[in-house]
């Protein structure tokens, strides 16, 4: 089934031609940066690396630049300094959480006082999260009591 309607992935095999196309009507201001999202703890700096690394998170103090982060199940979270010289965006799965992907952005920030904004994921309504999941963040702070589903 193709994904012409709104698709902007290009790793889901969808016609190459078509999610360009897709990506070219969101009429940004200047080409995003597009991550090519592993579930890691990678954090791209998109200033001064090779924009084709798979990253997970991606950082910026370049007035204008673009930041995309796309996601299914996943949470997408946005950051900045209180300031607004510096921007990041995280693609927050579970696999990446356990990995440390937010404290390694945070570190990526130089200690600034930030802000941000957690987008729309998915809830515990529609995805069943097994004790595998939930046995990696045993004893790093997160609860498990309620959030989770033993299988």
């Amino acid at each position: 089934m193709p994904f012409d309607s709104a698709n902007l992935a290009l790793h889901v095999g969808d016609d190459t031609d078509t999610v360009l196309k897709n990506r070219a009507s969101l009429n940004c201001p200047v080409d995003p940066v597009w991550l090519d999202q592993i579930h890691s703890d990678i954090v791209l700096d998109a200033d001064s690396e090779n924009l084709s690394l798979q990253a997970d998170a991606c950082v910026t103090r370049t007035p204008g630049r673009v930041l995309a982060v796309m996601v299914a199940d996943c949470l997408p979270i946005l950051m900045t300094s209180e300031k607004g010289d510096v921007a990041a965006v995280i693609h927050a799965g579970w696999r990446g959480l356990a990995k440390g992907i937010i404290e390694a952005t945070v570190a990526r920030l130089d200690g600034q006082k930030l802000m941000a904004w957690l987008g729309p994921a998915i809830g515990p309504c529609h995805y069943k999260v097994g004790s595998d999941v939930r046995d990696c963040f045993d004893g790093t702070g997160f609860s498990s009591t309620g959030s989770f589903d033993d299988e």
